[in-house]
């Protein structure tokens, strides 16, 4: 007896069935989608293997994509693709939001598929390219007769020629330099405006430098340096100053060594108010029973700083100075628009354009870009070992 159902079971078993027998089929239209997506994926790798072996076919392209030397026709082009782009893109999730069942392959590669194609395409082939091209001569992809393979030449030239020591030299100095002022002035600047009136107008006039492009902020300081000879009224401000005092104009600009140190002013005055910006808004995260606890024990003032708010605010700090070394180690529009890298100014991203696009010596270009990337991969490991340090401790 005990295999005899009830009643109300045999309906739920039944309606089971049905509900299993009658589950809703697969959509074909997302199954294409699916499918193209990875032939585009397919494709693309394929044009990266082709264009390694230098065996892309020639294809014509319509004049409108390739000849666009006018402003309106460059325009019309960016309009096109922003416009083609986003067609492609509510094509594909129309088809793919439908109301038949859709397999979750088929999602994934639609919104994944183009990212990876793009980042394949856009980041990951060229930088292999670039590795490649920086073992071989002058111009290894368009000139046949040199593009021998001259193994670490590159690298050897880098670090034994002395103009290219100078550029080290110089890409150093920046580095160091750079976020150690402006942490520490951010700092020092966001521990004595917390919680003052006016605090907010304090912020924006040290923040307003942010909201200048590094070019604009360049020209404005080559003003600033200006140099004109004693017998003639300054224009520069800093000349001016020196006038007014009793001494003779100076050349910011000319004079090695220090007028990397001028350019690397023009940095701090624009990194400082991000530090501060991040390291006021991690002060002011600090709990205010920890504050309070450690008053209660007598804590204050610069034992209240050293004990209190820089371990409470060491992950910001670490990730302001990462940040800053990052953007410090790409640093080119100062240097390009204030001294076009003359008179021993040049750093490595500046002297990656010059050899590149200047004396078209692109092994040597390669190379520098290489050593810049090699030169930003253990700041990166060690923000990452930080920030999980951080988070064991938390």
């Amino acid at each position: 007896m005990s295999g005899i159902k009830a009643p109300e079971q045999v309906d739920a078993s039944s309606a089971g069935a049905k509900v299993s027998s009658s589950s809703t089929p697969i959509s074909y239209t997302a199954l294409a989608v699916g499918v193209f997506m990875i032939l585009v994926f397919v494709g693309v790798v394929g044009l990266v293997v082709a264009s390694f072996f230098n065996a892309v076919p020639e294809i014509s392209w319509p004049s409108f994509l390739v000849d666009s030397n006018t402003t309106v026709k460059k325009l019309s082009l960016m309009v096109f693709v922003v416009a083609l782009f986003i067609g492609v893109m509510a094509l594909l999730l129309l088809l793919v939001d439908s109301r038949k069942r859709v397999p979750n392959w088929t999602v994934a590669i639609t919104f994944v598929g183009p990212a990876l194609a793009a980042l394949l395409l856009g980041l990951i082939w060229p930088g292999i390219s670039t590795i490649i091209q920086s073992f071989y001569g002058r111009s290894p992809w368009a000139d046949s007769e040199r593009s021998e393979f001259v193994g670490f030449d590159n690298f050897a030239t880098l670090f034994t020629t002395p103009e290219f020591q100078v550029v080290l030299r110089n890409t150093l100095i920046w580095v160091i330099v750079v976020p150690l002022v402006a942490v520490a002035l951010g700092l020092i600047y966001a521990v004595l405006i917390d919680r003052t009136r006016g605090e907010a107008f304090s912020k924006g006039l040290i923040f307003l430098p942010m909201a200048i492009s590094l070019v604009g902020a360049s020209i404005i300081w080559r003003f600033i340096y200006e140099y004109r000879s004693p017998a003639r009224p300054q224009i520069g401000l800093a000349n001016q100053l020196l006038v007014w005092v009793g001494l003779e104009p100076y050349q910011f600009l000319l004079n090695s060594p220090l007028n990397t140190l001028f350019l690397i002013l023009v940095m701090i005055w624009i990194q400082t108010g991000f530090a501060m910006t991040i390291i006021s808004a991690a002060i002011k995260a600090i709990p205010d029973d920890i504050i309070e606890a450690a008053r209660l024990d007598g804590v204050s003032g610069m034992r209240m700083f050293r004990y209190v708010t820089i371990p409470s605010i060491r992950p910001a700090l670490l990730v302001v100075w990462v940040t800053i070394t990052m953007t410090t180690l790409k640093v080119f529009d100062i240097v390009r628009t204030m001294t076009g890298g003359n008179f021993q100014t040049s750093v490595v991203a500046n002297e990656f354009y010059t050899q590149s696009f200047r004396q078209f010596n692109f092994g040597l270009g390669a190379a520098l870009a290489v050593l810049l990337f090699v030169i930003v991969i253990p700041v990166v490991v060690y923000q990452v070992r930080q920030l999980r340090l951080s988070e064991e401790i938390r």
